[in-house]
């Protein structure tokens, strides 16, 4: 193995009903368990919804509404999936920008907190577009020299991007082989929350990276225009970062 680990890599993929990270659930969750010692364990769990899968997002999955319907929720199962990553770094392909954030969601709804500072993230894809842009089948091919089969399944997925990510690592010199760097290499930007409506300034204050507040500082916007963050509370934004805002609001206060 390339990679040199000092606590547990959890790679994780999510099959999903689509791509709004805000209202959008999990159908299956895989997650391989890479210990330092190299051994693994891995846990796939076919979710339950509560809400029809779309017929487009069936297609590239292979997941339809009667495949879930005895499937156990997603709060049935969630104290087991934070059982499975607790103690780790997280792991995944296009998981900084998808995976992650809407995982975030699912935990923030069944009421089970989930603080980012917890985990480093590491996101192979990004390492894959800053050095060879394509896909995964095409980063499987490249990378592994093998053909992807059964993509779109999680756990198909989740596996070819743990071979993936560790031959990343042992193809190129300047590529770390320990999570901590390799979470600052792959990160695009900073961003105070998952989805990026907030970001940082070069003070590294938070500012808001939207909106007619774009670019001002969020605790300085909450301290004159209180009603903003209510508006904010109560409009179409993802529950993560809504905690942000909240946050950020109550330390406006001490």
């Amino acid at each position: 193995m390339n990679l040199k680990l000092h606590k547990p890599l959890c790679i994780f993929d999510l099959e999903t009903t689509g791509t709004n990270i805000g209202k959008d659930r999990i159908v299956e969750i895989c997650i391989l368990k890479v210990n330092p010692d190299a051994s693994r364990e891995s846990k796939t769990w076919r979710v339950n919804p509560e809400m029809p899968i779309p017929n487009e997002s069936s297609e590239i999955h292979g997941i339809y509404d009667e495949d879930v319907k005895d499937a156990p929720t997603f709060r049935d199962i969630a104290s087991k999936v934070m059982e499975m990553l607790a103690g780790s770094d997280l792991g995944g392909f296009n998981s900084n920008r998808f995976d992650v954030p809407l995982l975030a969601e699912e935990l923030l709804r069944v009421e089970i907190d989930f603080d980012l500072s917890k985990f480093r993230l590491v996101d192979a894809q990004t390492i894959f577009h800053k050095k060879e842009p394509r896909n995964l089948g095409a980063a499987y091919q490249f990378y592994c020299g093998k053909v992807l089969e059964n993509a779109h399944s999680a756990e198909a997925d989740v596996m070819a991007t743990f071979e993936v990510l560790d031959a990343q690592v042992g193809k190129y010199e300047d590529i770390p082989n320990e999570i901590a760097p390799l979470s600052e290499f792959t990160f695009h930007n900073k961003n105070a929350d998952l989805a990026g409506f907030i970001g940082y300034n070069d003070k590294t204050e938070a500012v808001f990276n939207f909106g007619k507040y774009k670019g001002q500082v969020v605790k300085t916007v909450f301290q004159k225009d209180l009603g903003y963050y209510g508006w904010l509370q109560n409009a179409d934004f993802p529950l993560y970062t809504k905690k942000v805002f909240t946050k950020i609001q109550l330390s406006g206060k001490f």
